[in-house]
């Protein structure tokens, strides 16, 4: 993949890295700013439940003179042969140990979807590695009745998202056929989207091919985040300024989304030094994945790098 380009000419130069941690290693990818030297900013940026990666660099090209980097979280992505149980915790530990094999001492920490509970979480336990969060439509609990099993829990709340898990596809032209019927892409398809669908597919040992993304993993990282200690442990004890994006359309582009307003309501009045803005016009998607979507969360990154320094 190419590094990040703008103005027509590159910004970023890519790689890929592997990290061991504890049960594998850790894949990711990490674009180093072309102008700026070792003393650039660095931004870490976690990813939704079922994605990878590659659904950041719409926002990478977006910030020049940014070091960035995004992990595979385990049982997504190339992280999708770590061993052992996923969650929370689990997650945030794998994020320090990212961040000592790139020796970065502190990032300001964007988290999308799941990535935005896995970063409250990361801050919480790691307090000296984050400047500053930023959750892009999650990181707050999610309004879900009490008692549900885990299946009756990612059936819930991911719906079709989850289904697409037990899946085969003949190959990628049938995986990105899929993906073009979705609707929440239905007006943001793209080359970067394409990219971030083909790296997602794997081969599933007997001829087809499968997303990349474990559903055992995704149901123990669904159940922990809603029903586990770890994020209203974080939550009670939030220090670092955060501020939340929301967008009123969901993962099937429907309406109110992931945060229904009386929801979100009661959750600002229980978090008042979370900082929130509704952003009008996107989906649970396409507010990152998308360029008008990623030019909202780019401005959130630098003014919150602006706010570090301050």
């Amino acid at each position: 993949m190419d590094g990040a380009v703008t103005a027509g000419r590159r910004a970023h130069d890519y790689r890929e890295l592997d990290v061991a941690v504890d049960g594998g290693m850790l894949h990711a990818g990490v674009w180093e700013p072309v102008d700026t030297g070792p003393d650039a900013p660095a931004v870490l940026l976690v990813h939704g439940v079922t994605a990878s990666h590659l659904a950041w660099p719409f926002v990478v090209e977006r910030l020049p003179g940014v070091r960035l980097v995004a992990p595979d979280l385990r049982g997504r992505g190339r992280s999708n042969g770590i061993d052992g149980a996923a969650g929370m915790t689990a997650h945030a530990a794998d994020l320090a140990a990212l961040m000592d094999a790139l020796g970065i001492d502190r990032a300001v920490v964007v988290g999308h979807s799941m990535g935005a509970f896995v970063s409250v979480v990361f801050a919480h336990l790691h307090p000296e590695r984050v400047s500053r969060l930023v959750l892009v439509d999650g990181g707050l609990p999610l309004d879900v009745p009490a008692g549900l099993g885990a299946d009756e829990l990612v059936a819930g709340i991911l719906g079709p998202t989850a289904a697409r898990l037990s899946m085969r596809f003949a190959g990628p032209t049938e995986y990105l056929d899929f993906w073009r019927a979705h609707p929440a892409f239905a007006d943001a398809w793209t080359p970067e989207l394409e990219r971030y669908l083909a790296y997602d597919l794997v081969p599933d040992g007997e001829g087809a091919f499968r997303p990349a993304t474990s559903y055992a993993t995704t149901a123990d990282d669904t159940v922990d985040m809603n029903t586990g200690t770890a994020l209203p442990d974080a939550l009670a004890g939030l220090r670092h300024p955060t501020r939340l994006l929301t967008v009123p359309r969901g993962l099937q582009d429907e309406p109110p989304g992931l945060y229904a307003p009386a929801h979100l309501a009661r959750l600002l009045e229980e978090y008042p030094d979370v900082r929130h803005e509704r952003v009008d016009g996107f989906n649970h998607y396409t507010i990152v994945m998308s360029p008008a979507g990623a030019d909202v969360v780019a401005e959130a990154v630098r003014d919150e790098l602006g706010a570090r320094t301050v």
